[in-house]
Order: C-alpha cells, then sequence, then structure tokens
C-alpha cells in the first residue's frame, strides 16, 4: 500500500485527483499507476486503469489471474468492472468512497455472485493514510 500511496502523492504532485495503484503478481510488482484523466484527456485514465493495461502488457495477457491490486480509494463501477474482467484474484484498498465506492459502499461489483468472477477483497488497509492524502488534495485546493 505504500506504493500506491507514492502513486497517489505523484497524482497530486500533477494536479490530478490522489489515486494510486499498484498490481503485484507472485510478490513483484507488474504494473502501477495513478489517476490522469486530465493529463492524458482520457476518462479512463484511473489508477486501477493503468496499472491493469501496464500489468497485462506486462505478461501478455488480459487475464492476471493471481493477481493483487492495491489501490489507495475504493474503486468506483468502471475500475470495478475492470477488475473483474480482468480476472484480478484480490482487491486491496484503503478508504472507502462515499459517492462512487463501487466494491462495497454503493455497489458491490467485485463480489457479485450475477457476474463470471469474484474478486477476495480486504478493505481498510492504511485507510487513514490513504484518506489524509485526498483530503489534503482537496483543502488546498479550496
Amino acid at each position: 500500500m505504500n506504493f500506491a500511496l507514492s502513486e497517489a502523492r505523484r497524482a497530486a504532485i500533477e494536479d490530478e485527483v490522489p489515486i494510486g495503484a499498484v498490481l503485484v503478481i507472485d510478490s513483484e510488482v507488474i504494473g502501477s499507476g495513478h489517476n490522469q484523466p486530465i493529463r492524458l484527456k482520457d476518462p479512463t485514465a484511473h489508477a486501477e486503469i493503468l496499472a491493469i493495461r501496464q500489468a497485462a502488457t506486462a505478461i501478455g495477457n488480459y487475464r492476471l489471474t493471481g493477481a493483487t491490486l492495491y489501490v489507495t480509494i475504493e474503486p468506483c463501477a468502471m475500475c470495478a468492472g475492470a477488475i473483474v474482467n480482468s480476472r484480478i484474484a484480490r482487491l486491496v484498498y484503503g478508504a472507502t468512497d462515499l459517492r462512487a465506492g463501487a466494491v462495497d459502499t454503493i455497489f458491490q461489483i467485485c463480489t457479485s455472485s450475477s457476474l463470471n468472477h469474484q474478486v477476495e477483497v480486504t478493505s481498510g488497509v492504511m485507510a487513514e493514510e490513504c484518506r489524509a492524502v485526498m483530503q489534503d488534495f482537496f483543502r488546498k485546493r479550496r
């Protein structure tokens, strides 16, 4: 999660919403990213999506079975869908997202029995640190 927090801080420096993600298989980082929709002019350029794209390219397969994705903030619906579709085994996230959280808060996409894959979810890891990065970012913008 510390690596994901570093990615989130990079996003803040770039004036993007500070969310970071790191994807790991067999204790090896194979993908990482931070929010960049403004810089890349791409509404899909969320931290999770960028980490998933990088990891899929690194292993040469869109199926990331056995992977764990660490994210500083609870993923949105788009990202939760990508996590399921890429067959990530486990999601670990820091702080909940009361407005757009699609893993536990508003929707339960990653654990839905209606979908063809379910993801093991661990929440609240370093939640205070993850929340603080977001709060500091938005406090400075106001």
